[in-house]
Order: structure tokens, then C-alpha cells, then sequence
């Protein structure tokens, strides 16, 4: 049968003028109901069942000329018939294409059965439709549907309103496309279909695979795709800014694919919040996403993103947690002391965001296990939490780790960002034990709280800078790099008094000054001094300098150079202590950065090719390319508000 054969088909109930023979059919749509138009765009394909080109750009821009999906792949049907999965490819196929971009394939499953695939384009959204025909005995024994991403594009992942027990997924399902937008993915006549996420991150590919039902004949399956915009946090006023904002809020969750496997030493499973889609779920990081969640628990009908950093955050608790209570950073790190904080802070983003205190009464025995942990290596019983790790000079080499996110220096001892970090944790704590009455429990981490809390500044005080160095080692040095996050945590928790925290904010925007730093749609370096050779991971990880002041690779990775999540809290510090005036101007540029999409380049996982970190001067030092981790940064436009503030810091007992 030959091409005009083919398109002399036609098929009850649709309708649509047949479009001239080609290979292709390419539409783009715009959905029409308000100023930021989202836009479809997809080609059909004359030869096989499949749709070679998909993508969407939420905001009206022109984002959907990018394929998302693998080149010469397509999202494409797969049949089962007895025990042998096919490519619907493979089977004998009549198709037929449509000038509104629709098209329709008559897949012969086996004698006397058919399946009917109709896809249908209107506006910015994608309806779908299988049906059966004739069906017979022999036909179908399963059906999927096949969408083959290309996280080099884009991490592409699904956010659903739940994952089971065995790592599948359950419509409907947000498809978060970062910087491209989000489409809501759910079925009108069988709304609970599931599905997987498989990924590879040695090939970069990523699969949702849906498992549909076996049809019957009059009783179809409809699948749709509809454009997804984030409603803003419930009381806050700056709309212009939240619509800035809103599709690069859902870039911070990244629902991990099942990738790695037999044979790994350290692999994925589905479902699990993380670095990108097929990139390591982190304990420490967990937060990051949770209190994005925090200020939207529901990101569509039936989707609960907190309730997805929940079940994050139990994972953690359940697998990633030793008896004594020691949380797992990644891989198989055990000394990371900003993991154990992970679920401790997640605990208190989802249960103040629901009230759900039936899941905290039955988690909060794990998560003081995990807090006690932090509380026993206060080993000199100062108020402080120190460090397996020393931060002496020249003691961390590879394969170990620094003692929090930043692993690849050589804090140690009595480190300021884990214990920062901790300091809120309990905070937190004791806050959730209130709501169940526990006056014990809470007095013992408001406590432990106030210790390091008034311990902080003795410890971590450099007069010769006037502002706080990033870690005491054991043999007594301070470690001082001169660190806007460290500084900035210290001033936004409370750390210091307000007046102390203005006068180190105002000595480290000299320091930016002199240093010749002004790309601040970028961010701001994590230091603004040469961190040391002695001071990094040795002998040779990422950004690791060759001379001892560290100048030679200055600017580069955690040797100062700007990864813009982490500049979340220097920002934040001015909105606590009433100096948005000098926060704003920073916020707004990278803003402007952020709608272009320029904080991620796709999946790279090679270093220094991944603009998830990068130079004073913008260039790559990165290796993921797409770091989730990044967009903490966005939620300074929220702590700006001055109630959302109160909201978000009454754990800490002020502003």
C-alpha cells in the first residue's frame, strides 16, 4: 500500500481536513486565554505511529522550537502480544494526518484486531486518544505509552500525585519541562494509570513509560496534556515578580528517575527528589526543594508537591538512616552534618503546610533519633555540633568529603554553615513538638538551640575581618574566606544581633567592591578570597587549586566561584535586618537571567561544561549542568514580604 493509499483512509467520528502527503506534520498552537498564550508545538509522522517532535513553552515565548524529546525517537506506542512486547512500529500501520497538526494510526495488532491512536492538537494543549477495534482474543496483551526525553535538552521529569510502594507513578502527573514549562498529564476515563521514570545517566536519556489499559471495544482511553501555571504563594502581593518566578519555581524538583542498577556501586530509584532527573537524590539538599514546596503544597488538582517531599524525606528516614541515627548525604557518605538537618526541616515544610500531626506523631521518634545524632558531637560540650572532619589544613583527600554541601572544601571542626543549618533544624524541632504537646522534647532542642546559638560568634568571629570565617579547625585556626552564605545564613537566622548583622553585611559589600565583582545577574561568589590549597579536597577534585593561595583557579567551582542558590541567604539577610534596597537589585538581575533559562545548560555531568556553577565572568565550572539545588534562590522573592517572612521564620522567634 503506498503513501495516497494510505491517506484515503478515514475514521468514524473524526474530524479535520486531510493534509497533503508528506513525512511530517508540524503545528504549533497557541492557547488563547490570556497574555502568556502557552504554546504547543508537535509533528506527526506520516510512516509510523509517532510523534518525532513535542515540546511547550507555558509563558508564550519561544521556547517550543526546541525538541525535547531524543532525536530519532518519538513518543511512540509499544504492544505486547502473548508474551512479546513490540514497537508499534513494527506493525502493520495505516496512518492519516490533519491540517490542525492531529493525526490518526490504524495499528494492526493481529487478525481482526485493531488499535486507533487519534492525537489531537488544540491550543496549548494535546489530547490523546486509543481505542479498539474488532478487538479478538489474540490482540493485545499490554500497552504502553512511550515519552523519550532528552535531559540534555532539559531535565524533563514527572511530578505525580503519587509514587508506590515499587517506584511507579500515578496520574495525573505534572511534566516539568525547566524553562520550557510544565504540562498537567492525567486521563479522563482512567484516572489512576500508572507509569515509570527510567533513566540512564551514562547514556542521558529519559523514559516515562505509561501502562495502559487493555481496551475494549466502545470504551476508549483519553490522555491529555495541559498547561500548568504555578499559583503564587498565598498572601503575597508582588504579582510582577511571582510571574517572573512561577515556571522557574518548579525548576528546585527534580523527582529522580530509576537509573543505575546491577552492577553500580550507586544508583537511583524513581521518585526520589534530587539533582536532576538522573542525577543523585541528597539528603542535605532536601530542604532546599521542601520549603520551595512549603510555600505551594499544591502545584495542580490532586498534585501535592510537599506531600512528594514527604515521602522524600521518609525514604531518607527508612533507608538512608543508620541506628544511631547517622542520615546518608549520597552515595555511601555518612559524614555530611547538614544530611541529618534534611528530614528534620522537611518534617517541618510539610506538616505546617498540611497540619497533618497524625504522620508527625508517627515519624517523630525517627527524626529526634536523627537530631539527638547532631546534639552527641557537640564533642567538647560547647553549644556547638563539630564535625567527624578536623578542617585542620591538608587532611581531606579523596574519595572523602567535607562535612556539608560544600564537599569539596575542607571544612571541619566547628563549620558555620552546618551549624547555621543545624541551629534552625532544632529550632524546627521543637516547634513540631509543640504542636503534639511534647513541652519536654521542645524545651530540650530550644535548648540545645540557645547553646549554639550563644556559642556561635565566640567559635567563628574573626575581628580581623569583622565578620564570621566559614569553620574553626581542631588545631584552632580560623578558616576565613570572606563568605557571603555563611555570613548572610548567620544574619538571617538570628545568629547576630540585627545591628551586628548590618555592620558585616555593610564590611562585605566593600570587599565585593574592591575585588572588582559586578555580574549580579549571576549571584555572588560563596567567597570572595582564594580558598587555599590545604583547604580543599586533595589531590585533584574539581576546582581544587595547584598553588597554596589558591589563585590560579580562584573563580572556579567552591574556590569561589557562583552557584546562585546558595545566594538565597546573603539576600535574605537584608530583607530580615530592613535593607531591601541593597538585596532587590541583585534579586532583579537574576531574575532576568533566570527567564532566559541561563542557570542551566541541560544534563552535562562533565566538568567544567555544566553553567550550574560558574566564573565572575559567567563561564561554566560546573559539571551537572542542571543542578535542582540552583533555584533556591527564587524564594527571595517571597522572604522580601515581610509577613511571609514572619510565617516562614517563626521557628527562630523573630521578625
Amino acid at each position: 500500500m503506498n503513501r495516497r493509499d494510505f491517506m484515503s483512509l478515514s475514521l468514524s467520528g473524526v474530524t479535520g481536513a486531510l493534509f497533503e502527503p508528506s513525512r511530517t506534520m508540524d503545528w504549533s498552537g497557541v492557547l488563547r486565554t490570556s497574555a502568556d498564550s502557552p504554546v504547543l508545538r508537535i509533528r506527526t509522522d506520516l510512516e509510523r505511529p509517532a510523534i518525532p517532535f513535542l515540546s511547550w513553552d507555558t509563558e508564550g515565548g519561544d521556547r517550543a522550537r526546541i525538541n525535547l524529546l531524543r532525536h530519532g525517537s518519538g513518543v511512540s506506542l509499544r504492544v505486547r502480544v502473548g508474551e512479546q512486547w513490540r514497537p508499534a512500529e513494527q506493525l502493520v500501520t495505516k496512518p492519516q494526518l490533519y491540517a490542525d497538526g492531529g493525526a490518526s494510526y490504524r495499528v494492526s495488532i493481529a487478525a481482526g484486531s485493531l488499535l486507533v491512536w487519534f492525537i489531537h492538537p488544540s491550543g496549548g494543549q494535546l489530547a490523546l486518544r486509543l481505542s479498539a477495534e474488532a478487538a479478538e482474543p489474540d490482540g493485545a496483551t499490554g500497552i504502553e505509552l512511550v515519552f523519550p526525553f532528552d535531559p540534555r535538552v532539559t531535565p524533563t521529569t514527572a511530578l505525580p500525585s503519587a509514587w508506590t510502594e515499587d517506584r511507579n507513578l500515578v496520574l495525573p502527573a505534572v511534566i516539568s519541562a525547566p524553562d520550557f514549562g510544565q504540562m498537567l498529564l492525567e486521563s479522563e476515563t482512567h484516572p489512576d494509570l500508572k507509569g515509570r521514570l527510567i533513566g540512564s545517566r551514562e547514556n542521558q536519556t529519559v523514559d516515562l513509560v505509561l501502562e495502559l489499559p487493555l481496551l475494549q471495544v466502545g470504551a476508549p482511553c483519553k490522555i491529555g496534556l495541559t498547561p500548568v501555571h504555578l499559583q503564587p504563594p498565598k498572601g503575597m502581593e508582588d504579582q510582577q515578580l511571582w510571574r517572573l518566578a512561577r515556571r522557574g519555581w518548579f525548576n528546585a524538583w527534580q523527582s529522580s528517575s530509576k537509573w543505575g542498577g546491577e552492577g553500580r556501586a550507586f544508583n537511583s530509584p524513581a521518585g526520589i527528589l534530587a539533582n536532576n532527573v538522573i542525577s543523585d537524590p541528597c539528603s542535605m539538599s532536601l530542604p532546599f526543594y521542601a520549603d520551595a514546596a512549603y510555600w505551594i503544597p499544591e502545584i495542580a488538582r490532586g498534585i501535592s508537591i510537599v506531600r512528594l517531599a514527604r515521602q522524600s524525606a521518609e525514604w531518607w528516614m527508612e533507608r538512608g538512616t543508620s541506628t544511631e541515627g547517622v542520615v546518608t548525604g549520597y552515595w555511601d557518605y555518612q559524614t555530611f552534618l547538614d544530611a541529618n538537618t534534611g528530614p528534620l526541616l522537611t518534617a517541618w515544610d510539610y506538616v505546617e503546610a498540611t497540619g497533618d500531626d497524625g504522620w508527625l506523631e508517627r515519624w517523630v521518634d525517627r527524626l529526634e533519633l536523627i537530631a539527638d545524632y547532631l546534639a552527641r558531637r557537640d564533642a567538647d560540650g560547647d553549644g556547638l555540633v563539630e564535625a567527624t572532619q578536623s578542617g585542620n589544613p591538608n587532611t581531606l583527600s579523596q574519595p572523602a568529603r567535607g562535612c556539608s554541601w560544600w564537599d569539596a572544601l575542607n571544612s571541619g571542626h566547628k563549620d558555620g554553615y552546618t551549624n547555621a543549618v543545624i541551629y534552625r533544624a532544632w529550632r524546627c524541632l521543637a516547634d513540631l513538638e509543640s504542636r503534639l504537646g511534647r513541652r519536654a522534647q521542645q524545651a530540650r532542642y530550644d535548648g540545645l538551640a540557645d547553646r549554639l546559638k550563644a556559642a556561635y560568634a565566640s567559635a567563628l568571629y574573626n575581628p580581623k575581618t569583622g565578620w564570621f570565617a566559614w569553620w574553626r579547625s581542631a588545631d584552632g585556626q580560623l578558616h576565613d574566606y570572606a563568605t557571603p552564605v555563611v555570613n548572610g545564613m548567620a544574619v538571617e537566622y538570628g545568629l547576630v544581633p540585627p545591628e551586628e548583622g548590618k555592620r558585616i553585611l555593610d564590611r562585605l559589600w566593600k570587599r565585593i567592591h574592591t575585588a572588582g565583582f559586578h555580574h549580579f545577574e549571576l549571584g555572588l561568589p560563596c567567597a570572595l578570597v582564594p580558598v587555599h590549597r590545604s583547604d580543599y579536597l586533595l589531590p585533584d577534585s574539581l576546582g581544587c587549586p595547584k598553588k597554596e593561595d589558591g589563585a590560579d583557579t580562584f573563580g572556579t567551582y567552591m574556590n569561589g566561584g557562583i552557584t546562585a542558590g546558595q545566594v538565597l541567604h546573603f539576600l535574605a539577610a537584608h530583607y530580615v535586618i530592613g535593607e531591601p534596597e541593597k538585596a532587590d537589585p541583585i534579586l532583579r538581575a537574576m531574575l532576568r537571567r533566570e527567564v532566559q533559562g541561563e542557570f542551566e545548560n541541560g544534563v552535562r555531568n562533565k566538568f567544567p561544561e555544566g553553567v550550574d556553577w560558574t566564573t565572575w565572568d559567567g563561564k561554566p565550572c560546573g559539571y551537572e549542568g542542571y543542578l535542582a539545588d540552583v533555584y533556591l534562590f527564587l524564594q527571595a522573592i517571597v522572604l522580601r514580604e515581610a509577613s511571609l517572612r514572619r510565617r516562614y521564620y517563626r521557628p527562630l522567634g523573630f521578625r
